[in-house]
């Protein structure tokens, strides 16, 4: 099958979308996929702040997109728009990092005021940066998350199922190939 690269943009140790992103990922993985979690946060602030495209760990996550088919993409939504260590990665990552790839673009967030920053600032910059296919991603609200303290994952019934519908998707895409990729 393919290989995912699931990219966590949350700053936070304990962070809900990191959890679920790799509670998504075991799906990914029992489907036949190779999946690579990459959490933003574990690369160093002086590589992202300082703009230092050859950091060696700028330059690992830049050979991680470059050898991927697919890109999972979650961060909680602050002020209205993703990250800012994920948008400090993806500055730093070539133009079309993401040519011929298929993405899916996952939010959490406190409130449902938030639930177009997917469609109006993450998706944009996905388009930019070459994307194959961007299929349709998902907001999760925070409180539809619950993270044990033994490392455990409930999400709530509706936005589980809404999320298995839109990784199944994902996982689909992956076994296409997008005309835009064929014929470049």
């Amino acid at each position: 099958m393919a290989t995912v690269l699931s990219v966590s943009g949350s700053p936070s140790v304990s962070s809900r979308t990191n959890r679920l992103l790799r509670h998504l990922d075991t799906r990914l993985v029992a489907q036949g996929h190779e999946v690579i979690p990459l959490d933003v946060r574990t690369i160093p602030a002086e590589a992202l702040l300082g703009a230092d495209f050859r950091h060696p760990a700028i330059v690992e996550a830049t050979e991680l997109f470059a050898r991927v088919d697919g890109v999972v993409i979650g961060t909680p939504v602050y002020k209205a728009a993703y990250s800012g260590v994920l948008k400090a990665l993806l500055d730093l990552l070539p133009q079309y990092a993401l040519t011929g790839k298929t993405v899916l673009p996952l939010a959490t967030g406190g409130t449902t005021a938030h639930v177009l920053a997917i469609d109006y600032a993450l998706r944009p910059v996905l388009n930019s940066m070459g994307a194959a296919h961007i299929v349709q991603g998902w907001f999760t609200l925070d409180k539809d998350i619950t993270a044990g303290e033994d490392g455990s994952l409930t999400v709530a019934p509706a936005a589980a199922e809404a999320l298995t519908q839109v990784v199944d998707q994902f996982s689909a895409a992956l076994g296409r190939t997008p005309l835009l990729a064929a014929a470049g």
